[in-house]
């Protein structure tokens, strides 16, 4: 948004103020400082009187041991490698091959500020219906699968038909082409802002879809925590390769198509898993497997009472 004020005033392409560089690396740090406020898993305590599953004893080795656990306890999870890739390859194209590429300084500012807006929308709507409780679980799975395919196949049948008017050539700035990047007051950015949006949407989707598929497997710390480090670590791996092919020049088409067919495959692969591994109720003798706990010591009671099978939603 500081950059987006700035800019208002200032069409040609001039460097952001380096107060805003230092303010953001401010607000960084200070929300890395608010993380040692939250309370320990340990000591949360449901409504139902349930608590969270860890270990209780974990050590260094407990914990690399435990990420080969997880695959075998649940190799099914491999299906979802593939959507843990692609989830931030398209971005070096997104931001890179259009926003960048293609339009002015302040025009990007304000691109970048609808397409994290657009974010916060998309990861509301799709949480919001994801976690619909009256809706079953599987049912909910296959719907997100049909719903993320659909947007797939229209945000980057929009995607293509824009990145058919220009390439890398024709949109360099320097000398023989002296391409002059597009403003927010020219002809024509209706279009492309809204194609903007939706891919920022589209990205909220995906992230908040691949984080339920995980979470509907089981309701164990230990092997949520495993699968969300195996997420981040695969989606960093792709994002460096797709990062280093654009320095190197990879033309803007070739990775725009890479991200619609990574995407689509990625699909495809998790497909299985949705069908055979995601269920109505995981009980909870079978979530304490994968850790040091027990049932007794999970479930607390309520009104005298062991709380049993709840949904985790």
């Amino acid at each position: 948004m500081p950059p987006l004020i700035q800019k208002l005033i200032l069409p040609q392409n001039t460097a952001v103020a380096v107060l805003y560089i230092i303010g953001f690396i401010v607000l960084t740090a200070c929300g890395a400082g608010l993380a040692w406020f939250l309370v320990d898993a340990k000591s949360v305590i449901r409504n139902d009187g349930s608590r969270i599953i860890l270990m209780k004893n974990p050590t260094w080795q407990s914990e690399l041991l435990g990420l080969w656990e997880t695959i075998r306890s649940d190799p099914y999870i491999i299906c979802l490698f593939p959507m843990f890739f692609a989830s931030n390859w398209f971005y070096t194209y997104q931001f890179n091959g259009v926003n960048l590429a293609y339009f002015n300084t302040r025009t990007r500012a304000l691109n970048n500020t609808l397409y994290w807006t657009a974010q916060i929308v998309g990861a509301f709507v799709f949480g919001f219906c994801l976690d619909y409780s009256k809706i079953r679980r599987t049912v909910r799975a296959k719907i997100a699968w049909v719903a993320i395919l659909v947007l797939t196949l229209a945000v980057f049948g929009g995607g293509y038909a824009f990145q058919t008017g220009y390439t890398r050539a024709s949109v360099n700035t320097k000398p023989p082409v002296n391409y002059v990047a597009k403003d927010w007051n020219d002809a024509g950015y209706v279009g492309p802002m809204f194609l903007y949006i939706f891919y920022g949407f589209y990205d909220a989707a995906w992230q908040t879809c691949v984080y339920w598929f995980m979470g509907s497997l089981t309701n164990n710390g230990r092997a949520l925590a495993n699968y969300a480090g195996m997420y981040k670590g695969i989606q960093s791996a792709g994002a460096a390769v797709i990062w280093r092919l654009d320095s190197q020049s990879l033309p803007y088409m070739s990775e725009f198509a890479s991200s619609w067919a990574l995407l689509l495959g990625a699909l495809v692969c998790a497909l299985p898993l949705l069908l055979v591994r995601v269920k109505d109720h995981v009980s909870v003798e079978e979530d304490v497997k994968f850790s040091d706990e027990t049932v007794e010591e999970v479930l607390g009671t309520t009104d005298g009472k062991a709380v049993h099978d709840a949904e985790k939603v």
